[in-house]
């Protein structure tokens, strides 16, 4: 760095020179001003650049540049950084959550499928529960039926039987006298 601001000193005052031959080569109206300490305008242009550009390299302005560009750089580096993590801290949330809700809308079907299979195990239930309940009370119907015919069958032929021994007696009791009964009596006798 220092290898080129000499060479920039060594040519600055020589471009001036230049600049200023050619002015006073130019016409006559272009007048040298005067000088002071016997240096002339170019060269106390040269001297203040030269003056200003130590200056700058002694404060060592370039290293608090570029120390100064370097900790901007390290600093969007860091943030950039911190939103690189932050992205993939968020992706990774983002997935999480529709596992989460994969697995939810899985637990979701697999509950309507569990729901359906019960509803139909109980309506199975129900139906067979409800035929079964059916036939024990047509049964029991039929038994009670069964038996209302029974005691009519048994009712008609006792009052049919009393009816019967009745009518008998009235029978016997007209048409049967004591001769009669004497001659019953003795084939009832003889057949023994």
């Amino acid at each position: 760095m220092a290898d080129i601001l000499f060479n920039l000193l060594a040519v600055v005052p020589e471009a001036a020179r230049e600049v200023a031959a050619e002015a006073t080569h130019a016409g006559a109206e272009h007048a040298v001003g005067p000088s002071a300490f016997g240096l002339q305008d170019y060269q106390w242009v040269s001297l203040a650049m030269a003056v200003l550009i130590a200056i700058v390299l002694w404060k060592k302005v370039p290293g608090l540049i570029a120390g100064g560009l370097d900790n901007k750089i390290a600093q969007i580096k860091a943030q950039l950084d911190e939103a690189k993590a932050l992205r993939a801290e968020a992706e990774a949330l983002r997935d999480e959550y529709a596992a989460k809700i994969a697995s939810a809308e899985q637990d979701a079907e697999a509950m309507m499928e569990g729901a359906k299979r019960e509803s139909d195990a109980i309506l199975a239930k129900a139906e067979s529960d409800s035929e079964a309940m059916v036939a024990r009370r047509k049964r029991m119907a039929e038994d009670k039926i069964a038996a209302a015919e029974r005691e009519a069958v048994d009712g008609v032929r006792a009052s049919a039987a009393n009816a019967a021994a009745a009518a008998s007696r009235a029978i016997i009791a007209d048409k049967h006298d004591s001769e009669a009964d004497k001659k019953l009596a003795d084939e009832v006798i003889s057949s023994l």
